[in-house]
């Protein structure tokens, strides 16, 4: 996890700070009109003029942060504007993501570990209700498809998942709000934004972004629990337990159904990084401005540092969501920790 977590970011880190970005970044931040030698000077009195590795370490906080020396004072990584020498000495000489210091955002002008923690909690509590609505309705939906192989329950089931599968948010977003909470239609069941769920979640403002979410990874689930739910169904022990006389329901709750959810479980726990950043559209599309809005403000302003935090979170959910799920596949077959 270690490994993987240092060469992605350091992936990441290479991308945002090659020339291009930084050049617009020193425009946006200087002058439009500056020259190559202004924006090389801007980007050397800025700490973005050193070597790749060694502004990497500085960022990671691995390496003491840069100092430069000006008429009115000391600027540094480890502290906002300009500071005296005794200031300077006073100040942490470490000042990276290991020390909690996320860096500040050129965007909103704000710390980006308060920036980053705001918007990821509102897209945690989205995130949440989607779980609360695709897991079991999309394992109901599996188990019930795969209990009969080719019966006339199945096939429904497994048209239905296929088509919420087949159909982006995009579609089914924009299809929601024409049809709930466009006058044109004149069905005003739902509010067509989410804004104000940000700060008072309600079902009228916050039920179609939620529904636009479930469905999509809904499908996805349901044929994988179907899959996993029609092999379990023919194993060995399964006919065994039919021979002894054991009810369909029994055979279904006692034998089936927790060896059917192993590949499940692991589907469901990928879901959590899509969550994460695959909201980018549908909090987008319904104006909510969770973790994928703010991916899409950091990308589409070059806001460097906001972007980095952005992907280090990224990457650390994405690590730790497989770490469960290895464990808990180990714990849902243990065959596995015999081996």
């Amino acid at each position: 996890m270690l490994v993987t977590a240092i060469c992605l970011t350091l992936i990441v880190f290479f991308l945002t700070n090659l020339y291009p970005n930084l050049e617009k970044l020193a425009k946006t931040q200087g002058n439009f009109r500056m020259d190559d030698a202004e924006v090389q000077s801007w980007l050397d009195a800025n700490g973005y003029g050193q070597p790749m590795l060694v502004k990497y370490g500085q960022w990671l906080g691995v390496l003491p942060g840069w100092t430069r020396q000006t008429e009115a004072g000391v600027t540094g990584r480890c502290w906002r504007g300009t500071a005296s020498a005794e200031e300077a000495a006073q100040a942490p000489k470490f000042c990276g993501i290991l020390q909690g210091d996320w860096g500040f955002s050129t965007v909103f002008k704000d710390e980006v570990s308060r920036i980053v923690g705001i918007r990821l909690t509102l897209t945690a509590k989205l995130m949440f209700w989607v779980l609360v609505l695709m897991v079991p309705s999309a394992l109901i939906i599996g188990v019930l498809a795969g209990m009969r192989e080719g019966s006339r329950t199945d096939r429904t089931l497994s048209t239905i998942s296929i088509l919420t599968t087949a159909t982006p948010e995009y579609v089914s977003g924009v299809i929601f709000i024409a049809v709930f909470s466009s006058s044109a239609v004149g069905l005003k069941w739902f509010k067509g934004t989410a804004t104000s769920a940000m700060e008072d979640a309600n079902f009228n403002n916050f039920f179609l972004p939620v529904l636009t979410i479930a469905l999509y990874g809904m499908g996805y689930i349901a044929r994988m629990t179907r899959a996993s739910m029609t092999e379990v169904m023919t194993a060995q022990y399964i006919r065994t337990a039919r021979l002894k006389g054991v009810s369909f329901p029994g055979i279904v709750l006692r034998h089936a159904l927790r060896n059917a959810l192993i590949a499940p479980f692991t589907v469901i726990m990928l879901q959590f990084p899509w969550l994460l950043n695959g909201v980018v559209i549908t909090e987008v599309l319904f104006n909510y401005k969770g973790f994928g809005w703010l991916l899409v403000q950091a990308a589409g302003n070059n806001d460097i540092e906001l972007l980095l935090a952005v992907s280090v979170v990224s990457v650390v959910v994405v690590l730790v969501t497989q770490l469960i799920s290895d464990i808990g596949y180990v714990y849902l077959n243990p065959r596995i920790r015999i081996s």
